[in-house]
């Protein structure tokens, strides 16, 4: 480490910036009945992402709470931390969450003037893998680690110059935001293809417009012929005329994984085990190893469609490189229908399959194969389903691409991290010249 960097920790940078390490609020101030649907997001650990905030099922409160608990409001380069269960969790607080508030389970840390340290700079230090494991053998508590305000200050941090932690945060900066681009750019992919289906395949838009003697909204003569203008009655109840419908097992192959502790590494060609945890969060970093000499159709590779159908059901596109499919995970393929059909019609069900596990739930809530079967897909006649393809299908392959690079770019900047930050690699060897993004 070059003799200009001072080891020092957390809690002295704070003190000598005017900053201060605090611990959000206890659940005696803000009560389950304070949260809304609409109002001020209220950041928990289960949003503290990759560095970032995640705004799926987040949590709102009223004005009038985070005035009556000001102190807990975030601003702008604040650290959240995840105060018990993953403790490693953290993430900086960017323009747009500022006003945003420090939820019950989270640590804030706010680094004050930023006369010796950058916060984006102790940010990505804060990731760091030998930070994390310093976190993880600190944190207090046998059952549920548990982070306070002493362990975050006692954190140890290597500093160097100002102007270095401002050219280490500028390079990993452009990568994470490079990152963020692509999930925002998917998010909206996602959402479009998703409202496209279900226009066409369950809400029958196309098919009402015609029978009302009107052209569909945003669609070529020749697709808006393929539509019929009229519906007749099934099992189902109305369905476009000359459609049939299936069960969703039947369109799909749903194959479940095995128990790979039965298939343990062996040094040659061992895989990746991908579990529910490794699909929540789309790689298999840190993931436990399993022989490679399993059957090819156990073999997950980027692009596969992977359902859990255990604790958290998720119906997700896999890009997190190949792996080894664990049980509780449906590897979903189809020799007939297109990837984006059985993919979004699954998703379709999703909401159902969850309400049906957690139904069922004693300490895991699980679906059964016979929920598969119950649950029903409209089928259109070839020439639409070939047409929607022609649509669909390139937003789905771009959304493959997409995530593709995402993985490409994160652990790029996670193997530079640590050198950057120790010091072993520096910026003088023109890096950033030589890193693809």
């Amino acid at each position: 480490m070059n003799s200009e960097w001072q080891l020092t920790t957390l809690g002295e940078i704070c003190t000598e910036q005017g900053g201060a390490i605090q611990t959000g609020p206890f659940g005696s101030q803000l009560h389950t009945s304070d949260y809304k649907e609409i109002g001020i997001p209220v950041v928990m650990p289960t949003n503290i992402g990759d560095g970032g905030i995640s705004e799926d099922g987040i949590a709102r409160i009223d004005q009038s709470d985070v005035d009556r608990l000001s102190q807990h409001k975030l601003m702008l380069n604040d650290i959240v931390f995840s105060r018990r269960g993953d403790v490693t969790k953290n993430a900086l607080i960017r323009e747009h969450e500022v006003g945003w508030f420090c939820g019950t389970g989270c640590l804030k840390v706010r680094l004050g003037t930023e006369r010796i340290a950058n916060a984006k700079f102790i940010s990505h230090c804060l990731r760091l893998p030998d930070t994390k494991d310093w976190l993880v053998r600190h944190a207090v508590g046998a059952t549920m680690p548990n982070l306070n305000t002493g362990i975050l200050s006692a954190v140890p941090i290597n500093l160097p110059p100002i102007s270095v932690q401002h050219e280490i945060a500028a390079m990993l900066g452009s990568m994470d935001d490079r990152i963020t681009l692509l999930r925002e750019t998917n998010t909206t992919l996602e959402a479009i293809a998703q409202a496209l289906f279900k226009s066409w395949f369950v809400d029958f838009d196309p098919v009402h417009a015609k029978m009302q003697g009107r052209a569909p909204e945003g669609m070529d003569e020749a697709t808006a012929a393929l539509f019929p203008d009229s519906f007749e009655e099934s099992d189902l109840g109305p369905v476009p005329k000359g459609w049939g419908f299936n069960s969703l097992d039947s369109i799909a192959t749903f194959l479940n994984g095995l128990a790979l502790q039965k298939f343990p590494p062996n040094g040659e060609n061992d895989l990746p085990v991908i579990k529910i945890a490794q699909l929540r969060k789309g790689d298999t970093v840190g993931a436990d190893l399993a022989s490679g000499s399993i059957k090819n159709e156990y073999i997950v590779q980027n692009g596969d469609v992977l359902f859990s159908w255990s604790g958290s059901l998720e119906v997700e596109i896999w890009c997190g490189g190949v792996g080894a499919l664990n049980q509780h995970l449906f590897k979903v393929t189809s020799a007939v229908f297109p990837k984006w059909f059985y993919f979004l019609w699954t998703r379709q069900h999703l909401e159902n399959f969850r309400q049906i596990a957690a139904s069922k739930a004693t300490t895991m809530g699980h679906i059964q194969r016979a929920h598969l079967t119950a649950a029903k897909v409209i089928v259109p006649n070839e020439n639409l389903l070939c047409a929607a393809n022609d649509v669909i299908d390139p937003i789905l392959q771009q959304i493959i691409r997409n995530s593709l690079r995402v993985n490409t770019l994160a652990s790029l900047r996670d193997s530079l991290l640590p050198r950057l930050i120790s010091g072993q690699l520096s910026l003088e060897t023109n890096v950033s010249e030589r890193v693809c993004v």
